[in-house]
């Protein structure tokens, strides 16, 4: 239960609010009609007030304009960061689209420079990826995007945009195994050029193919071409290779022109030599002199021929 005293301290206090607050009221009401009036003795006495607040308010505003420049600022700053956030995050989707447009020029490139290397006469070719790499430590294959439906048979040479890169191995309907030159099976009859010196190409897992069973190996030189001789109808003539290099035990190897490292498209080739006779062939013998018993030549090579 509440003391009188404390009930009386309440409602002293409620008192002297409401007093206070009745003042404040009737000051504000007094100012205001001060302030609208328009008369001169109540000019000089809004002016006087005013100069009298004049330096305080000075003194007021500077404070006030240093807070409000202050708030200025944070918003700026707030505005500024959000903006950089948003151009970071730009800056990475185009950092993203340059390794793209990178990628996608590099693959053009290799795609134009397919067209480099000269096919021989009604050779055909088939475009495709390199997928994967299916070799291991002691083979060296690799997995092309295009297959039995593309028409491409087992043992078809293949280039990329600078020379022969191996041949075809293993033929699935989409995808074909090519064994590159480098590999320990892989075994390429090959012509040096200038000479016509006839050699093997010989792989044996290193970046440099062996020349072997080399016809006049005292008469070539470092730099000489090496390309495809086409015995065996396997490879097409003249394909380039690389050129020749010499070792310090005095052997010889080829610097393919093959780029390996960069290899991401290849070009399988349709290849069939013309090594079919259509007709059989006819013996030309001399026009025989009047008073001979020779028979002419033609009545001669159709009785050879029945």
């Amino acid at each position: 239960m509440p003391r009188p005293d404390d009930a009386q301290a309440r409602a002293l206090t409620r008192t002297v609010h409401r007093l206070l607050l009745g003042l404040l009221v009737v000051i504000s009401v007094l100012l205001i009609i001060l302030w609208r009036t328009d008369n001169p003795r109540l000019e000089r006495i809004r002016m006087s007030v005013i100069d009298r607040l004049a330096p305080s308010m000075t003194l007021v505003s500077g404070p006030l304009d240093f807070a409000w420049h202050i708030g200025r600022d944070y918003r700026d700053f707030l505005n500024v960061y959000d903006q950089n956030r948003v151009l970071r995050r730009e800056i990475q989707s185009l950092r993203s689209w340059r390794q793209r447009a990178r990628l996608l020029e590099e693959e053009n490139a290799q795609l134009r420079a397919l067209n480099n290397v000269r096919l021989p006469p009604r050779t055909t070719f088939v475009a495709g990826d390199v997928i994967a790499d299916s070799g291991g430590p002691f083979r060296e294959a690799v997995l092309v995007s295009v297959g039995r439906a593309d028409q491409i048979e087992d043992g078809a040479a293949a280039v990329d945009g600078n020379g022969l890169v191996g041949r075809v191995v293993g033929v699935g309907e989409r995808a074909s195994r090519l064994l590159l030159l480098t590999d320990f099976s892989s075994r390429v009859p090959v012509i040096v050029q200038p000479g016509a010196r006839r050699a093997m190409l010989s792989g044996d897992g290193m970046a440099l193919p062996r020349l072997e069973f080399l016809d006049g190996g005292d008469r070539i030189s470092p730099g000489d071409l090496v390309s495809t001789t086409g015995d065996g109808g396997v490879f097409p003539p003249d394909l380039p290779v690389g050129h020749v290099v010499a070792t310090p035990s005095g052997g010889w190897r080829v610097k393919l022109l093959a780029d390996y490292a960069r290899l991401e498209f290849v070009r399988l080739l349709r290849y069939a030599p013309e090594t079919e006779i259509d007709r059989p062939g006819g013996l030309i013998l001399p026009r025989p002199e009047p008073g001979h018993g020779f028979l002419p030549a033609p009545d001669l090579a159709d009785a050879v021929a029945e």
